[in-house]
């Protein structure tokens, strides 16, 4: 492998032998597969390193200093050791992703936060901690029920959800911003750094508001007081419950799951899932009555190809019946393979303790999104950790193709004011013991200048990325990113 004479945990990482001694935290490093036998440890460990040595040391390498052929088989390898269980496990939904990673950038930049988050690792250390939501991009924005199934807009994906600098989460929603605006929008390079410039201002908008104001704990966006184009993603999402379950679940008769290309019924399963539902609704205080009738399973699904970073994690569907008896108003209740954040190991947390897996994924949920969906929860089945929540008639995120420049500019405001609404929260619920705003109102002075330093970084990312999707496309027409390849980390 082709290497660099700089300070980096690419180059480290591939000369030390020995295992690991760190446990189950961190990409690469819970499983006993192969792959991590013949490479002796993970490189996880080695990141961990470099990020504790970029927060404490004066001049220290990241990943952004390889070019050329190191900086393509850094990114190769990265991609590989994060996608390496479900490689060794033969996951329907990896190659998959992968081939939807070679045919948009975007799409390329969502499904790559590994990468992402290993090219800052350790940075920011000094800046104010919030906990971070972990995946922002314009996706990751949209409608949901919360806990009396009223829709409401907010951050909708937790999956990578733990403690962090609150710069984060606006480097890498002002780059995907920049980047959505080009490959959905097609919108030109100056158009593109203002509409990041929208996200960041909308943020540092929603941080004054919440710091005078203080209603962090009970605002939500709601319908009747979102801005226009807000609203219309709250009408699009209109959908009545009987009409979208014959669409998209139930079988002629409704009784159960019908067999599509994306959901296989597995109906010998309902007296197990019937156990994981009894223990969730035990957890999260859910009682029976109601819309939630008798919690009684009425049958099981496999849900194959949904997500794109989750693409390729196990999905289960799980249809319960509601109270007419008739199927017009069941329930569908998700739930996910949980795994390792991506800021794991590289993020400086100043040990806060977001929690595990699952469990950490449910507690970004109930501290981003206080009454939020009544099932976000966590659940072991078959001895992993799956997170669980409801999937409704109006979940649902914007279509950005469809966005004119005004529309970019408010959508990027409004879910820029929606990310201040999260980190607010991380002091009144989570294990931040400072008033959050305030603290970091004043780490962004001058707030032109911070706004300015965000976006040309975001540009300058995205030419990165695009530099590294290019090659990545290169290795997937090789069969640089199959199983057979997991020998070269």
């Amino acid at each position: 492998m082709a290497t660099k004479k700089t300070d980096t945990a690419q180059g480290k990482s591939s000369t030390r032998k020995g295992s690991s001694n760190r446990s189950a935290k961190g990409r690469g490093s819970a499983s006993n597969k192969p792959h991590s036998k013949r490479n002796g440890h993970s490189r996880a460990e080695a990141y961990q390193r470099l990020a504790e040595r970029y927060a404490s040391e004066a001049a220290v390498a990241l990943p952004t200093f390889l070019s050329g052929q190191a900086r393509r088989e850094h990114v190769r390898a990265t991609i590989l050791e994060d996608h390496a269980e479900r490689l060794e496990g033969h996951s329907q939904g990896t190659d998959l992703k992968f081939r939807e990673l070679a045919r948009d950038l975007y799409k390329f930049f969502r499904g790559t936060a590994l990468v992402f988050y290993r090219d800052i690792a350790g940075s920011d250390a000094a800046l104010p901690k919030v906990l971070l939501l972990g995946d922002v991009h314009p996706g990751n924005f949209g409608v949901m029920p919360n806990r009396d199934n009223v829709p409401i807009f907010s951050v909708n994906d937790f999956d990578e959800v733990t403690y962090g600098p609150f710069t984060w989460d606006l480097k890498r929603g002002a780059t995907g911003f920049f980047l959505a605006a080009k490959c959905a929008g097609g919108l030109k390079k100056k158009h593109r750094r203002s509409i990041a410039g929208c996200f960041l201002r909308g943020y540092i908008e929603g941080l004054r508001h919440f710091a005078e104001h203080e209603t962090e704990t009970r605002e939500v966006i709601r319908i009747d007081n979102a801005p226009p184009v807000i609203a219309g993603l709250f009408e699009e999402a209109e959908c009545s419950r009987d009409a979208w379950l014959r669409k998209k679940h139930q079988g002629e008769q409704r009784r159960g799951f019908r067999a599509t290309k994306k959901l296989e019924p597995v109906s010998s399963r309902i007296e197990e899932f019937q156990g994981y539902i009894d223990e969730l609704a035990k957890t999260n205080g859910i009682e029976r009555g109601g819309r939630c009738a008798d919690l009684k399973v009425k049958d099981v699904a496999v849900r194959h190809g949904a997500g794109t970073a989750s693409l390729g994690l196990a999905r289960f569907y799980v249809m319960l019946e509601g109270p007419s008896g008739e199927g017009s108003d069941d329930l569908i209740v998700e739930f996910k393979r949980a795994r390792d954040s991506a800021l794991d190991g590289v993020v400086p947390t100043d040990d806060l303790d977001p929690g595990e897996l699952a469990e950490r994924i449910a507690q970004g949920q109930r501290i981003h999104l206080p009454h939020g969906d009544a099932f976000y929860g966590a659940v072991e089945i078959e001895g992993k950790s799956f997170m669980s929540r409801e999937r409704a008639p109006f979940r649902d995120d914007i279509d950005l193709e469809d966005l004119d420049l005004d529309e970019w500019h408010d959508y990027a405001d409004a879910c820029g004011f929606s990310l201040a609404l999260a980190h607010a929260r991380s002091d009144d619920a989570g294990a931040i013991d400072y008033d959050v705003e305030p603290a970091i109102l004043e780490a962004m002075e001058p707030h032109e200048l911070f706004v300015d330093d965000i976006v040309c970084a975001a540009e300058e990312t995205a030419r990165r990325i695009k530099h590294d999707w290019k090659a990545y496309k290169r290795d997937f027409e090789l069969g640089g990113l199959s199983r057979n390849a997991l020998g070269r980390l």
